[in-house]
């Protein structure tokens, strides 16, 4: 059965399969608000991997007790085409990701964090592909200042590289079981600690 306290051996895979990925994925942060020129001169451009973080860090405040003259920055995120980067305006085909509207937070600046990946589980995630372009631009809250055009271009890395593996790719049979051949290698490793262990 095992000792008290040991823990099983395919809880800890899971764990250090984890600690692996974590460690692999990296996290672009990006703080919005108007003092970020690179964002209002409309040139920040990041190129990220899948699985990687894109961290939005919205304006913070830090006490609303000592508001100067300046009324606090709240805006609304949005994941735009890239015909509406060129300018800040909401269009039709606009998707809100997220809204800045707590200057004030207690505990620090609200982070919001996209995870860059080709599938997701959640009905509002979004789903990103190799080799494409994103774009975000805000717009000001209603009930906020007038605020600078703020915009922001995502690469995801990368597109495949020739013809040949986009034609292999999309005749590929789709099958519901899984070949050793096409597993990725931390599966596989995760698979061979597992025989191992029992």
């Amino acid at each position: 059965m095992g000792t008290p306290g040991a823990l099983p051996a395919w809880k800890a895979t899971i764990f250090f399969f984890n600690l692996i990925s974590a460690a692999v994925a990296k996290r672009h942060v990006v703080y919005w608000n108007s003092t970020n020129t690179r964002l209002t001169a409309g040139d920040l451009s990041i190129q990220v991997n899948l699985n990687d973080y894109l961290d939005i860090y919205c304006p913070h405040y830090p006490d609303k007790g000592t508001e100067g003259p300046v009324q606090p920055e709240t805006l609304a995120l949005y994941l735009v085409g890239e015909v509406s980067f060129q300018g800040c305006v909401e269009t039709r085909g606009a998707i809100k990701r997220w809204e800045c509207n707590t200057p004030y937070a207690p505990f620090g600046p609200v982070r919001f964090s996209e995870k860059i990946q080709r599938f997701t589980p959640f009905s509002l995630g979004f789903e990103f592909l190799p080799g494409r372009h994103y774009y975000y631009s805000s717009l000001p809250a209603e009930e906020g200042p007038p605020l600078p055009c703020m915009k922001l271009r995502v690469t995801v890395c990368c597109e495949p590289t020739s013809e040949g593996s986009k034609q292999i790719q999309e005749t590929v049979p789709e099958s519901s079981a899984c070949s050793l051949r096409t597993a990725s290698p931390p599966l596989l490793f995760i698979l061979v600690l597992l025989l191992l262990t029992t």
